[in-house]
């Protein structure tokens, strides 16, 4: 039978109750126990896909092309494993649901209502993946705060869920806040205390609470939090600030935040947790040999969490090649022909990032002619990718405006076209080429040296295309399609053959780097800035 965890979080917004959603996931899976984790987000769009990352940070899309929440990457990246639409559902989705079963006549002409029928529903929805026999536990998370309007149902589905369940089949655990007042000197729990009061109020009392806190909690502070809270001493898990989200796992074993949720979930301990490859993770992570810093040119650098899967595969493939790798964040809109010198001429490699729209691609453009002419190390993610082809084709290939008629519809030279079953699509939310697609990739390319095999897959999220009509022309000029959909002969990798690393793709592989693997890509990426560092060097 598939036990249940649920994850909510009071007091302020951005605890973390995803990374300790996959640590404790983590911790339980290398115990030898089937674990997934979903996220329930309380805001009415459907998915994020349409939302501006400067609103919520990157849209991270799965295999089978879902456009979900960010925290869905940092499932996948601790535990390895790929996540699906079922592990990301919104207030929207739930509401089309109900929807759609209405207007279908489900409900037998019954007015309805958030109790039962959107409850229900997100009942049901928690169930989808319990119920699939994949899993020996499921984590869900609970976006939002409690006392928030947004996620009300929500709660009041985990209520009702945790009842009908039984107490040893379904846990909540509760993540707060316990400030330090440095004018007090001293953690204040009171806090923590009306978070549970607030969550008492919805029927629900936690069975764990993990504090967030900046200083070690005493062994007095943690009594007196477990008895205003109603839970045991060893229920009150600390959580200080580490240094990496990926100490945080250990951090959660040393609290033994799994025993004692396996102890609540009366399931056996099995083994010790077998952490020996994450801690070799973080031994390489933390002991660095080079260092190198790379340039990350995008449109929406002044939020980092527009591009956290990219900045993710970088500390993967970093450790793996002993590296420290110093991400600085440059908007493109800020480079022009008379400084990108200044801008870029100090990097060991830059990577031009994904995005939509017309405004900064100049700038990527021009940052792209540097470096190729300067022989420092290049990265294009889908949009830079393209932008690699538009800079090729003006300046190598003298198609003098080449452009991407997503900016311009009447481009003499369009070398990034509309993809042809997307000219007719008129909606914009899920209807992107989104997920995995296969790749075959040529022998004998940086690409095939990167991945060491002929076929792959990566995940999409795009609309526009490398222009084939073109191909012939930029092969001709050095310009090498290094990767292409067998199916649909869409070009996937672009590459020079005659620079040091000059890589482009049409994909996304951050969305497939984790702690296990890390990304080829990026490792050999990353592996080409330390070789620019040496040459410099010497």
């Amino acid at each position: 039978m598939t036990k249940y965890i649920f994850v909510t979080g009071g007091v302020t917004s951005s605890l973390g109750k995803g990374i300790i959603s996959a640590s404790l996931a983590k911790l339980l899976q290398a115990r030898g126990y089937r674990v997934t984790i979903q996220k329930f987000d309380p805001y009415i769009n459907i998915d994020p896909g349409t939302l501006n990352p400067y609103e919520h940070g990157e849209c991270y899309v799965t295999e089978d092309g879902a456009e979900t929440d960010l925290d869905l990457g940092h499932y996948e990246r601790f535990l390895n494993t790929p996540t699906s639409q079922a592990n990301n559902i919104t207030t929207g989705r739930i509401y089309q649901n109900v929807i759609n079963k209405e207007r279908a006549g489900d409900y037998l002409g019954k007015t309805v209502q958030v109790v039962p029928h959107i409850t229900d529903e997100i009942k049901r929805n928690m169930r989808i993946l319990g119920e699939s026999g994949d899993y020996d536990i499921v984590i869900t998370e609970i976006g939002g705060t409690v006392g928030d309007i947004e996620s009300l149902p929500f709660v009041e589905a985990v209520r009702q869920f945790k009842w009908e369940e039984g107490a040893n089949n379904a846990i909540v655990i509760h993540l707060t806040l316990v400030p330090y007042l440095a004018a007090a000197g001293e953690l204040k729990t009171k806090p923590t205390q009306h978070s549970v009061k607030a969550l008492l109020e919805y029927g629900i009392q936690p069975d764990i609470l993990v504090c967030r806190t900046e200083h070690h909690i005493s062994p007095d502070i943690r009594k007196k939090i477990a008895l205003f809270c109603n839970v045991n001493v060893n229920a009150v898990i600390e959580s200080i600030d580490a240094s990496s989200i990926y100490s945080v796992p250990l951090l959660m074993m040393k609290e033994q935040l799994d025993k004692t949720v396996l102890s609540k979930l009366k399931l056996p301990t099995k083994n010790e947790p077998d952490m020996e490859s994450w801690k070799d993770f973080l031994g390489r992570l933390k002991n660095p040999t080079a260092d190198v810093k790379i340039g990350l040119v995008g449109k929406y650098v002044e939020l980092p969490d527009a591009y956290k899967s990219i900045t993710e595969a970088f500390i993967h493939a970093g450790a793996k090649n002993e590296c420290k790798v110093r991400v600085e964040y440059i908007p493109s809109e800020s480079i022009y022909d008379d400084n990108v010198k200044e801008k870029l001429g100090h990097l060991q490699g830059v990577l031009v990032a994904p995005g939509f729209g017309s405004r900064g691609i100049e700038g990527k453009i021009t940052a792209i002619k540097y470096v190729r002419e300067n022989e420092i190390p290049f990265f294009g993610i889908c949009l830079g990718m393209q932008c690699a082809v538009i800079e090729y084709g003006r300046n190598v290939l003298g198609l003098t405006n080449a452009n991407t008629t997503e900016i311009d519809e009447n481009s003499k030279h369009p070398v990034i076209n509309m993809m042809e079953e997307q000219k007719n699509i008129t909606l914009k939310g899920g209807t992107m080429r989104l997920g995995a697609y296969p790749c075959d990739i040529k022998k004998g390319t940086k690409a095939f040296a990167a991945y060491g095999k002929q076929h792959i897959t990566e995940r999409h999220r795009h609309r526009y295309e490398f222009n084939s009509s073109y191909l012939k022309q930029y092969e001709d000029a050095g310009m090498t399609a290094s990767g292409i959909n067998p199916d649909s002969k869409l070009v996937e990798i672009i590459e020079l053959k005659n620079h040091p690393f000059f890589v482009g793709g049409q994909f996304h592989p951050e969305l497939k780097s984790t702690v296990a693997n890390p990304h080829p890509l990026f490792v050999k990426f990353v592996a080409a800035a330390m070789e620019r560092t040496k040459k410099k060097t010497n």
